[in-house]
């Protein structure tokens, strides 16, 4: 708080000085300047001198006199009095004093100089909280913008545009040495102008995790200038494009197209129109995105300056056999994932990176695999090879023997009529549906004794060309998908410790008794829908093995009149599909046991398009079911509402 004195009777105060500077006086709790003159009361004037306040009184009967002067000559005698008086104060103060009428201040003009300070500070605050509002619309803005990268970068994740949807899902594998996070942050400082907001996660189908790591250090680039970075957030480039840039690394802004997103680890030009690779060179870089671009030439050193990346994604281009030299990974000596689904390669391109954990050539044009197209990767875990034209000519048997490590091994859409040998012992999970294979040879899969998951789903597989022995040695197996084959019978000898197994979509017409009695602990899931099931194909130990384990039995679209036998003693089934049947009653005993008083594990019975007469049925045969909107009834064929409702 500072006081202004404007006259030896008024002091006024504000807030917007700052008190207790050299040579100020303090009075009743107030700061004056040095030198301040001022009239604590009548007939007496003081005077901040150097921080020490000094008080004498002053002549000042003629101005407190209530009578006129009775004679000019009084008045000549008392003014010029009055007036040494006060010009000798104002010599001992060293400073001329002011005007008589700005001594005589009023109180309006005194509020009137406080409202204008007030006005002042308003504005000011205004002003502040106007530039805080377009702060925060400018962060909204770009965290807006990176999830639109966010997006591009994921859609790389997703399979090509030919893979179809999977069974399998690669979270449920052991954890892999990759599925951390690969980007540490040993430059972060508490000083770093980066929110949590700023991190995001890249993640599909048990790929790792990505950070944006911090930014704010200088980047030296090939053409030798330094681009100075600085804390500011980042601010979209280019009119109309839906890309964040970083104004950064200027350097790097003038060799790459607009639309691109920069951070201190990170380099994404996607869809940006790029034609081909500018050389840079920073070793802070770990993941470089250029998906989606046009890109059909390489320079061999293009990539040299980035020793530390750790993923490039090519996938989406122009590249053929030519576009990459074969010193074009040489130096990328920490390089973990590479993805180049979606070019023109025909063959593998020649000394990857040893380093490479994930390799992805989806959707090319590759003809063919030999014994060192995959030669010096020992730590590869997954590699994805589909959509390409391989056949049972074209892959040598030792081609997977390098590969000691892999888990996980893609090779859907392609032209295998069997399946290929030599796979490697440490194989977890093998796709290998939309090919044209046939059969299922005893001993090809006698090495691979650590498969969890095998796909042969959209194939041409019979149950008799599916050799006895050919899963004997798949203990570990736990899924099997045999959908969209040509099987009639369900298949015998099938995995002993199998969970799922996924028949529909084929020509099955009968389940066999005690096909499933060896499985221990017995299958969780077993879908037999699209199938040409009837009554007489399903026998009373048809289900036997399964009494205790199974939780799912989908038989929808197939030809049973009834419900069938055995579904009593599925004790803990809740899941239970028999929509889309000709299916003309539901009888005692068919569902619920009226021999036992608990309640049924159903929680879902699918009885819908069948032609079930609902005012036929027993009032207590699905009374052991705990909720009625659980049960499925409406609409049955023959009735034109089709809406669902609840029994």
């Amino acid at each position: 708080m500072v006081c202004l004195c404007v006259s030896v009777v008024v002091c006024v105060c504000c807030s917007v000085c700052l008190a207790g500077g050299s040579g100020q006086c303090s009075v009743n709790g107030m700061f004056l300047f040095d030198r301040a003159m001022w009239s604590p009361q009548p007939c007496s004037v003081c005077q901040c001198q150097r921080g020490t306040v000094s008080c004498h009184p002053v002549p000042c009967g003629g101005r407190h006199s209530t009578k006129k002067p009775s004679s000019n000559a009084e008045k000549k005698e008392g003014i010029p009095k009055q007036k040494k008086s006060l010009q000798r104060t104002s010599e001992e103060g060293g400073a001329g004093r002011q005007k008589k009428e700005e001594r005589h201040v009023t109180p309006v003009k005194v509020v009137a100089v406080v409202k204008s300070m007030a006005t002042q500070n308003k504005k000011q605050e205004v002003a502040v909280k106007k530039q805080e509002v377009a702060v925060k619309k400018q962060k909204v803005s770009v965290k807006k913008q990176e999830m639109v990268v966010k997006t591009k970068v994921r859609k790389t994740e997703v399979p090509v545009a030919k893979r179809r949807d999977l069974k399998i899902n690669k979270d449920s594998l052991p954890y892999l040495p990759y599925d951390d996070d690969d980007h540490d942050d040993h430059d972060h400082s508490e000083h770093d102008d980066i929110d949590d907001d700023d991190d995001y996660i890249i993640r599909a189908t048990g790929k790792p995790t990505m950070r944006l790591a911090p930014m704010g250090r200088p980047v030296t680039m090939a053409t030798g200038r330094l681009a100075t970075t600085t804390t500011r957030r980042p601010m979209v480039r280019g009119p109309g494009r839906a890309v964040v840039t970083f104004p950064r690394r200027h350097s790097i802004m003038e060799s790459l197209p607009a639309g691109c997103l920069l951070s201190e680890s990170l380099i994404a030009c996607g869809s940006t129109g790029m034609v081909h690779i500018p050389i840079l060179s920073d070793q802070g870089v770990k993941t470089l995105y250029l998906a989606d671009n046009k890109i059909n030439k390489i320079p061999p050193r293009a990539l040299a300056g980035l020793p530390n990346l750790e993923w490039l994604d090519l996938s989406k281009n122009k590249l053929d056999d030519s576009s990459i030299s074969p010193d074009l990974f040489q130096n990328l000596t920490q390089l973990r994932r590479l993805n180049l689904d979606g070019n023109n390669l025909t063959k593998v391109p020649s000394i990857l990176p040893p380093s490479l954990v994930e390799l992805k050539i989806n959707d090319n044009k590759i003809l063919g695999l030999t014994p060192s197209s995959f030669k010096g990767l020992s730590k590869l875990l997954t590699l994805e090879l589909e959509d390409n034209h391989f056949h049972d000519g074209n892959v040598s048997p030792l081609t997977f023997r390098p590969l000691k490590k892999l888990i996980y091994l893609r090779l859907e859409d392609n032209k295998f009529r069997a399946i290929p040998s030599g796979l490697p012992v440490t194989l977890q999970a093998l796709h290998l549906s939309h090919n044209r294979i046939e059969e299922v040879h005893e001993g090809i899969l006698n090495k691979t004794v650590n498969l969890r998951f095998l796909d042969l789903s959209h194939n041409r597989i019979r149950e008799d060309r599916i050799a006895p022995r050919a899963w004997i040695h798949l203990l570990k197996l736990e899924s099997l998908d045999l959908s969209h084959n040509k099987l009639v019978h369900v298949p015998s000898f099938l995995p002993v410790g199998l969970q799922q197994l996924h028949l529909h979509h084929n020509q099955i017409e009968r389940i066999p008794g005690y096909v499933f009695g060896h499985i221990k602990p017995g299958l969780d899931l077993l879908h037999l829908s699209h199938n040409r099931l009837a009554n007489d194909g399903i026998d009373d130990v048809s289900f036997l093995g399964l009494y205790n384990s199974l939780t799912e039995l989908l038989l929808d679209h197939n030809q049973l009149r009834s419900i069938p036998r055995g579904l009593l003693k599925l004790k803990s089934l809740q899941l239970l599909r028999l929509n889309h049947n000709v299916i003309r009653y539901v009888p005692l005993n068919s569902l619920c046991d009226m021999r036992q008083s608990d309640d049924s594990p159903l929680v879902s019975v699918h009885l819908e398009y069948n032609l079930i007469d609902r005012r036929l049925i027993p009032p207590t045969a699905l009374s052991c079911i705990k909720t009625y909107h659980s049960i499925i009834l409406r609409p049955q064929s023959y009735e034109e509402d089709y809406h669902h409702e609840d029994y």
